[in-house]
């Protein structure tokens, strides 16, 4: 009976570390996407800014169009590489 009460509070408290760990990934990983995504919308907004006729562009991952001066680009696909911006078509042509 020793034994086996041994056991479950080990396995309790394994379980509780797991949960633990997990918890900080998890909050860890919350922070570091909008700073990520702040550095893209920033690089995008660059780009428009330099290319003022370009109305769609791509990166090898995403595309996307010009809509009133903001970039509304796709999902990026799940295997590329991101390169730099090119405009893909311009105003006028």
């Amino acid at each position: 009976m020793r034994q086996s009460s041994f056991c479950v509070a080990l396995c309790l408290a394994l379980a509780m570390a797991g949960m633990t760990v997990a918890h900080a990934a998890d909050t860890a990983g919350a922070a570091a996407v909008p700073e990520t995504q702040q550095t893209e919308n920033a690089s995008l907004q660059a780009f428009i800014k330099a290319n003022p006729d370009c109305l769609e562009f791509t990166d090898q991952c995403s595309h996307c169009a010009v809509v009133n001066g903001v970039a509304e680009c796709s999902t990026a696909e799940i295997a590329c590489i991101k390169q730099e911006n090119q405009c893909t078509r311009r105003a006028g042509k």
